[in-house]
């Protein structure tokens, strides 16, 4: 069983998903005109209107924090350095270029979920890929397997493994037993998750722009400590990354090849573009300009925030510090440690445990609101099964906080990867609805409106919506 497993994982993440996430990320840049190279600035400024919401959602901010909860992870400090210890300096190169390509796929998967969603038994929006495939592709059976996937990846495994992360790091920093950080990371995540998505976004939003500017202080306090060697860093990321380093070794192209495929997979683990997860917290915003494009831009600058700006921090920090040895023994989240450590002193072994907690717990949180949004979905919007749900979401928790079972974190990718395929096929069937809602966006723009969209002026969409929804009751009366 455990070899089944470690061979589909192989599969999955060694050559398919990599194939098809790169190949969407390249579809939707060209489709979209290059949109987040064209209108990298835009997307700050839809920011800037984010905090506005109604009663049925959550505001624009509060689901990016609510995104960037669950894509800011352990990763982001502990695969960065696994990346970089497994393909080189220029896996930083790779991961770089696959994000920019990634942010095309967050703006179609989360303009499809604003388009295509609905509210729940009380009144809150809901929506997501199980949304978009039930609705925009007639196909309630996709939407059933998407469901399931992701319940089991974040809802219950992943949870699990960031509760294991929290622990394993409160234990080495002080010295705390498991049993009792399971307990209290339990009672935490109850207080938050039984008080549904608003809780958990309005948390988000508070913990979320502390904990990511608190690192990226520490990071830019690294960086500039150590400014002469930033030149000759750089330089070191593109040649690695293009195998000039290695070429008078003679290992040019399995060079390339390691640093690519590392470079590539965290890339594609960290920010989650063409996943599936971010849009399930998309499509709960109330998005300003009322606009699914909207959103699209707002999700677009998560995949940017996670991999470009907070992946690269803890790159400045391993590679700055001198402690980063090719082929070292120190890899993981302890070289992330070591290199901080290095730089400001002991203490930043204990920042690094402290940031991996507050990483850690909104990513459970987060992953929970994923999933609960699923079980709506397999529900048909009703909240039967919730209270049962949440019960077993946190007995995962505790159970991560105590054992660790590689070969449950193995299903968890599994399942992960089969969620991603089945998204991907999704967006890309709807790929023409999305190039509509970008073209309507931007033509708006152009003419100085304020972007705004109407189910009346697309006859063919509007069958397939919500009622009261995305539906214009002035202008019909005109």
């Amino acid at each position: 069983m455990t070899d089944l497993i470690n061979l589909m994982n192989d599969l999955l993440w060694g050559s398919i998903l990599v194939y098809l996430l790169v190949g969407v990320g390249v579809y939707f840049t060209i489709r979209l005109g290059f949109i987040q190279f064209r209108h990298f600035g835009h997307m700050f400024s839809v920011l800037k209107n984010s905090r506005k919401a109604d009663k049925a959602g959550i505001s624009s901010f509060q689901a990016l924090c609510t995104s960037l909860a669950a894509r800011v992870g352990t990763g982001n400090m502990a695969g960065v350095a696994v990346a970089l210890t497994a393909g080189g300096p220029g896996a930083i190169f790779w991961m770089w270029l696959i994000a920019m390509l990634g942010m095309a796929t967050a703006f179609a998967e989360s303009t499809l979920a604003q388009l295509y969603k609905t509210k729940d038994d009380d009144g809150n929006y809901r929506g997501g890929p199980a949304y978009y495939m039930e609705k925009g592709l007639g196909m309630r059976w996709m939407g059933v397997l998407f469901s399931i996937f992701l319940i089991i990846a974040f809802g219950l495994v992943f949870n699990a493994v960031q509760a294991n992360s929290i622990a394993n790091a409160m234990h080495t920093a002080f010295g705390w037993e498991d049993k009792y950080v399971g307990a209290a990371v339990v009672v935490l995540s109850a207080i938050i998750i039984f008080g549904g998505i608003k809780r958990i976004a309005r948390v988000a939003e508070l913990i979320v722009p502390v904990m990511a500017l608190a690192y990226l202080a520490l990071a830019l306090f690294v960086m500039f400590s150590n400014i002469e060697k930033l030149p000759a860093i750089l330089t070191l990321i593109v040649k690695s990354a293009f195998g000039f380093q290695e070429a008078a070794a003679g290992g040019l192209g399995y060079a390339i090849a390691q640093a690519m495929i590392n470079g590539i997979k965290r890339g594609l683990f960290s920010n989650e573009a063409g996943m599936g997860s971010a849009p399930n917290a998309a499509a709960s915003a109330t998005p300003y300009p009322p606009h699914p494009a909207s959103q699209g831009y707002v999700q677009m600058l998560g995949v940017f925030m996670d991999t470009i700006v907070i992946c690269s921090a803890t790159v400045a920090i391993i590679l700055m510090s001198g402690e980063f040895v090719p082929g070292g023994e120190l890899t993981g989240i302890e070289l992330t440690q070591a290199a901080l450590s290095s730089q400001v002193g002991e203490w930043g072994s204990i920042f690094v445990a402290v940031a991996i907690f507050f990483f850690a717990f909104t990513s459970i949180i987060a992953n929970y609101s994923y999933a609960e949004t699923n079980l709506l979905f397999l529900e048909h919007n009703h909240k039967a099964g919730l209270g049962i749900f949440r019960i077993v979401v946190l007995g995962m928790v505790m159970f991560g906080a105590l054992a660790s079972l590689p070969v449950v974190w193995s299903l968890a990718d599994v399942s992960m990867g089969m969620m991603a395929i089945v998204n991907l096929v999704a967006i890309i069937l709807l790929s023409g609805t999305v190039i509509k809602l970008a073209n309507d966006y931007n033509r708006q723009l152009k003419e100085g409106k304020l972007p705004t969209f109407d189910a009346n002026d697309y006859p063919e969409l509007k069958s397939q919506l919500e009622d009261g929804i995305w539906y214009n009751s002035k202008k019909t009366e005109e």
